[in-house]
């Protein structure tokens, strides 16, 4: 085969590709949604370095609980599912625990964490999660209508990888994104 046949045949096969994804384009409520959750596991960066400092362990069984249960009683207020929020508000901070976990490790393994300012976790740190909870309430229920659609899973994957810095992140994102779509029912 000659070279410029074979180019040919890969230019055939990468128009081929593009012209395969049919897919339309996300709806607008999704990527402010999944940039608060983004911002949120950027928080659990900090939440590990406070973590690291202060030796106290990354399971918080009492404020993980208290989270839930103040989103639950917002999501009733905003005549949200109290459940689905519940998953949606778990899978957040199943995600920030990942994330600290990772990071964590990464540090234990260098001898040290990165040298920048910490926060104070109860005056700086919670306070902008609890207004990013808020956030993301707002954002989730704007993006309800399309939970169900077929072309969700889709959307979520090409929406969430723009926004991967790393493996861990993406890992984080996936955990964080993973309640989103409602697929089959």
């Amino acid at each position: 085969m000659s070279r410029t046949h074979l180019a040919c045949v890969l230019l055939g096969l990468l128009a081929c590709n593009a012209q395969a994804d049919t897919t339309p384009p996300a709806p607008d409520a999704l990527q402010p949604l999944l940039s608060t959750m983004d911002q949120r596991l950027y928080l659990s960066e900090l939440v590990a370095l406070t973590k690291w400092d202060s030796g106290k362990p990354i399971q918080d069984n009492a404020r993980e609980a208290q989270v839930v249960a103040n989103a639950k009683v917002e999501a009733a207020k905003r005549k949200l599912d109290p459940d689905d929020v519940a998953d949606l508000m778990s899978a957040q901070i199943e995600a920030s625990k990942l994330v600290q976990y990772g990071r964590l490790a990464q540090w234990q393994a260098a001898h040290r964490a990165p040298d920048t300012p910490r926060p104070d976790l109860n005056k700086e740190i919670r306070p902008k999660l609890d207004k990013l909870q808020d956030q993301l309430l707002k954002q989730y229920a704007a993006f309800l209508p399309y939970r169900k659609d077929p072309n969700c899973p889709q959307w979520l994957a090409k929406e969430r990888s723009a926004l991967i810095k790393d493996y861990l992140h993406g890992q984080a994102m996936i955990r964080a994104t993973g309640e989103l779509c409602i697929v089959g029912n």
